[in-house]
């Protein structure tokens, strides 16, 4: 837990503290503590300089997502706590705040989490192909008017079928997530890396040359050879992937014609021989 948000004096607590070390947090529910009295404080809140503290959780269908937590100082000449009554109107607000934050907070959370189910692919974690060409749209006219090139690469597991058909659905499916892995560590910020369907994938390169996305293709093929996928208990085997590249405006003047021509050059690798890149050229088509 990490403080977003502050008012007063709020040099009492710790700003960074673990979800443990709040007992609201742990119960779901609000904790207070009055020096002189029964309870003990929260980790996070130093008991010597705080007569009086509420932690109220932001509850949102039945997960914790954060926390308010008032603070009162501790008066030096202070012995005996002060009546309890003297802060209920601050605890109605706390509630009161808590469940509106945590309202809102749940709200957006759902948003994210149905924005995220409608963009990503849920076994690999990488964007859909809905996505990706929606995306590309916007990536063709920045290029257009920027005057750049942009990539695509289209790649697809070789001889993916036997591994289905020798050691089960669920194994394919781990060889899936695992690519899946490795092309979201290797992808910048600024590219599209996609599961386009069944065991084809496909990067989108932004402003990249022909060179740079070869290199990048050539990468990635060394990469997934140096795969060792595990499935329960059992190694799958050797893995590779055979990949097609096309650019823009180079291999074509408009996203179909990128996209047509990236994956026939994925078929011109796949008919070569498998486990290499191709680049699209007239010889590509058949």
């Amino acid at each position: 837990m990490e403080t977003v948000a502050d008012w007063g004096k709020a040099d009492v607590g710790e700003r960074v503290f673990a979800p443990d070390d709040c007992w609201a947090l742990r119960r779901g529910q609000p904790q207070s503590f009055r020096r002189g009295e029964k309870t003990a404080p929260c980790r996070h809140i130093d008991p010597t300089s705080v007569s009086d503290s509420l932690c109220v959780p932001f509850m949102a269908q039945g997960e914790a997502l954060g926390i308010v937590s008032l603070q009162m100082r501790a008066n030096r000449e202070q012995v005996e706590p002060a009546p309890r009554s003297s802060g209920e109107a601050e605890r109605r607000l706390a509630a009161v705040l808590a469940e509106q934050v945590a309202l809102a907070l749940g709200n957006l959370k759902l948003r994210e989490s149905l924005r995220n189910q409608s963009i990503c692919d849920p076994l690999t974690g990488l964007f859909n192909r809905r996505y990706m060409e929606e995306s590309l749209e916007r990536e063709f006219s920045r290029a257009n008017r920027n005057k750049t090139s942009l990539a695509i690469i289209m790649m697809d597991l070789d001889y993916f079928k036997r591994f289905n058909d020798t050691f089960g659905h669920q194994a394919g499916d781990a060889l899936l997530r695992t690519l899946g892995e490795l092309l979201k560590r290797n992808t910048r910020g600024q590219d599209i890396a996609c599961r386009y369907g069944g065991e084809e994938f496909a990067i989108v390169l932004s402003d990249s040359n022909l060179d740079g996305a070869l290199r990048r293709a050539e990468i990635l093929r060394q990469q997934v050879k140096q795969l060792s996928v595990e499935y329960a208990g059992q190694l799958l085997g050797a893995v590779s992937i055979s990949m097609g590249v096309a650019l823009f405006p180079d291999h074509g003047a408009t996203m179909s014609d990128v996209l047509r021509a990236s994956d026939q050059a994925l078929y011109c690798a796949k008919r070569e021989g498998r486990d290499r890149v191709s680049v699209w050229s007239v010889e590509s088509v058949v």
